[in-house]
């Protein structure tokens, strides 16, 4: 490997973090948003936020959107695994279960990514390097967070399940994704949120009336928040790992939310870590390494 595949490798999973950042964050400012704006409206503003923000940057960059139908469907299709079904599901669960439950259910992505390209789409090698990266991710994650971050499941049964299904919807959009080579990667970004908006926009007016809300300030912050950062950023960075990565190395990122929140509550809150979660952040940085840096090929040596 080169230097410039080796500086490649480099940029693609500092992209990978700063995903895994953005994302990892997009849970607590869903939690504060919810508190005083229902999840409709929620999510139906972030997506148009966020959209309008990729639209007005791709003019500024000179890039203009795809005007075929086409792609155009393609971007709703994409839209509807990507943002409508599954955002809204996480938001209406977080008003009955816990920020960090929702990350750590949401984090099975890659997981299903995994099974979906082994059975079905087979689109990409399926290494049994990658199974020893799903299988260190998730171990991983259940030293980091420990048992008793479960002690809720059950209560919230429903809520729980929900998330799930939003989780098998990331893994379904990070497979269809790959059908967007070719366009720059903020295009289907820019046109799935705006197609997504433009189906969540009316169910909003129709069924939560948002006109007669009154949010908190901490809600509306927690909106711009969660449309400039976790979204308009995210899904520029999402789109490009994509095409690079591919989707079960870019869906790996799941793995780095947990630990990337308890960071910050290391930091911020003062709170401490076991020494089986500082083990399972280890397991954490195996199973991403296993699944998005690829395998040295073989030297050739050449004789005279």
């Amino acid at each position: 490997m080169d230097s410039r595949q080796d500086t490649n490798i480099t940029v693609e999973l500092a992209l990978l973090l700063a995903l895994a950042t953005f994302w990892g964050g997009s849970y607590t400012f869903i939690k504060l948003g919810v508190a005083t704006i229902p999840p409709i409206t929620l999510i139906a503003a972030r997506t148009a936020i966020a959209g309008l923000l990729l639209l007005a940057v791709m003019r500024a960059r000179g890039i203009s959107m795809p005007t075929d139908a086409a792609t155009w469907q393609r971007f709703a299709f994409q839209a509807v695994l990507n943002s409508v079904i599954p955002w809204t599901l996480i938001a209406w669960s977080e008003r009955h279960v816990d920020a960090a439950l929702a990350t750590i259910l949401n984090s099975a992505a890659p997981i299903f990514t995994f099974l979906f390209t082994v059975t079905v789409t087979r689109h990409e090698a399926t290494t049994p390097r990658k199974l020893v990266g799903v299988v260190a991710g998730m171990a991983g994650i259940c030293l980091i967070v420990g048992v008793d971050a479960f002690h809720d499941v059950g209560r919230g049964l429903v809520a729980e399940a929900a998330i799930v299904a939003a989780t098998i919807c990331y893994a379904c959009a990070a497979i269809f994704s790959r059908g967007f080579k070719g366009l720059d990667p903020m295009a289907p970004a820019a046109g799935s949120l705006l197609a997504g908006a433009a189906a969540l926009i009316p169910a909003s007016l129709v069924v939560e009336q948002p006109w007669t809300l009154s949010p908190s300030l901490a809600s509306v912050l927690a909106l711009l928040a969660l449309a400039v950062f976790s979204t308009a950023a995210a899904f520029a960075i999402y789109f490009r790992l994509i095409q690079t990565l591919g989707s079960v190395g870019t869906t790996a990122q799941a793995y780095l939310r947990v630990p990337i929140g308890v960071a910050i509550s290391v930091a911020f809150l003062g709170e401490s870590l076991s020494q089986t979660a500082w083990i399972g952040l280890a397991c954490v940085v195996v199973g991403v390494a296993a699944m998005t840096i690829p395998a040295r090929g073989p030297v050739s040596v050449k004789t005279s």
